[in-house]
């Protein structure tokens, strides 16, 4: 099944922890560095292909956020966003799915190139943008317990105009991070 096909079914109504000082992290040991970085996850799957980093567009349309992603904008019900979702290829491989939310009024001044990243990893220009500010951590485990995906999300802020960032680690970058399980 497709990762957006799967990840739509699952939903981003989830049930989200925040990570604060002191917080025990319920994930596997493994997936909590990759869960508690506030750096450039794209800087991160960089080095960890050896420079063999792409993004693929999965889709990038206007729509609602779930109820859970409206909260953590501050945005109201019925206020739309531009949803862009993609995979982040580490050699060739989906390694993790990103799910952004940009709400219309962010869209605004500078941040109008939002709308026009194409390929380009908004990671990068977000931790390249002075006065750029990220939220605090949240985490998620995802789908099934026995075989779950592990997921965090922050809102950034340009100019304090937010947006959303989900990314949702995928079986692949397991296989790379960890080796093949048994």
């Amino acid at each position: 099944m497709a990762t957006a096909t799967l990840l739509d079914q699952m939903g981003f109504d989830t049930r989200w922890t925040s990570l604060r000082r002191g917080h025990r992290l319920r994930a596997p040991y493994q997936w909590h560095s990759w869960l508690t970085d506030n750096g450039s996850l794209t800087q991160r799957l960089i080095q960890l292909s050896q420079g063999q980093f792409a993004v693929r567009v999965i889709r990038q349309q206007w729509g609602l956020p779930s109820r859970s992603e409206a909260q953590a904008l501050g945005m109201r019900t019925r206020q739309m966003a531009l949803i862009r979702e993609v995979h982040l290829l580490g050699k060739g491989e989906p390694w993790v799915y990103a799910r952004s939310l940009i709400p219309a009024t962010t869209l605004t001044g500078a941040q109008r190139r939002l709308r026009h990243l194409g390929n380009r990893s908004l990671g990068s220009l977000l931790f390249r943008t002075p006065g750029m500010r990220r939220g605090p951590l949240q985490i998620s485990r995802l789908g099934p317990k026995d075989n779950p995906l592990w997921a965090r999300r922050s809102v950034f802020f340009l100019q304090e105009k937010p947006l959303l960032v989900c990314e949702v680690f995928l079986s692949p970058l397991q296989q790379v991070h960890l080796g093949p399980q048994p």
